[in-house]
């Protein structure tokens, strides 16, 4: 697969830091996700900015059980559910991938009646690796619970060294509560071009699934370039980060804390496009 995607790179030649700041801790309920549910539900698509998909375009349970044997992928469900109550550890300093210096971890943020940002972050991870997993994908996680403390935003990236990509998964908190919708974020580097064909395929899948761009942040296109992401600076591999929302909005909050399964969705189908591009060397 990795040497796939490498031919594909030179034939077509064209995350990962906190994204919500340190915030004081929040009151956490961790339930273990349910399975991820195909029931299409676009939400509030009165102000949708895409069109709603023709009935005979592909959904997630269109594709074959073993449409990703082979395939390694990388989550990283962003921050965690102990950061808070560990601060001295989280705000140690790592490299930052850049030849400087930044903290371990952040709590992340938080919708404005509390629900963090790491807890969506791991119902959607989870829900999205056992949908890869049923596809016949191997995953790996950056980190195994919702409880814990970590990793740091260096080993975020490292982690995924064995993976063909990595795709870390977050939530946005902007002061301005009018904000709304996704963007994907990459690093320059040796692996822009794969990682930007990575961006546009989640891009592709979140907006097949209704979703509207946040173009106060990412433009029209959905993605963003940044440096100071330790995460993608440390991935030796294709790799974005997806900040799947924004928590402050309180339409935005509300799905989040409701319909988890339609952010998976999204992903998967993202995910399992770029693979499927990737591996075929198209």
């Amino acid at each position: 697969m990795k040497h796939a995607i490498a031919l594909y790179a030179c034939a077509v030649m064209v995350l990962l830091g906190g994204c919500g700041g340190t915030q004081t801790a929040q009151p956490r309920t961790t339930v273990e996700p349910e399975p991820i549910t195909h029931e299409h539900n676009p939400g509030d698509t009165s102000a949708s900015e895409t069109p709603q998909r023709k009935p005979d375009e592909s959904d997630s349970t269109d594709k074959p059980a073993n449409s990703l044997d082979g395939v390694t992928i990388a989550l990283d469900p962003g921050h965690n559910g102990g950061n808070a109550s560990h601060l001295s550890r989280i705000n140690k300093k790592v490299p930052d991938g850049r030849g400087g210096k930044k903290a371990c971890n952040t709590t992340g943020t938080a919708t404005d009646d509390g629900f963090p940002e790491h807890e969506f972050n791991w119902n959607v991870a989870t829900k999205v690796r056992d949908e890869l997993e049923k596809r016949g994908a191997r995953v790996i996680m950056s980190r195994d619970s919702n409880d814990g403390v970590g990793p740091c935003v260096d080993e975020r990236g490292k982690f995924a060294d064995e993976a063909d990509f990595l795709v870390s998964i977050h939530a946005n908190g902007s002061t301005d509560s009018s904000i709304r919708g996704f963007g994907v974020i990459l690093a320059p580097g040796e692996k822009v071009e794969e990682s930007t064909k990575l961006a546009e395929a989640i891009v592709r899948g979140f907006k097949d699934h209704d979703f509207p761009i946040n173009r106060a942040g990412y433009g029209k296109d959905g993605m963003v370039e940044r440096t100071d992401l330790a995460g993608l600076n440390h991935a030796s591999v294709p790799a974005v980060i997806v900040e799947c929302g924004e928590m402050r909005n309180p339409k935005e909050a509300e799905r989040m804390q409701k319909d988890p399964d339609a952010y998976a969705r999204a992903l998967v189908d993202g995910i399992d496009a770029f693979a499927s591009y990737a591996t075929m060397g198209l």
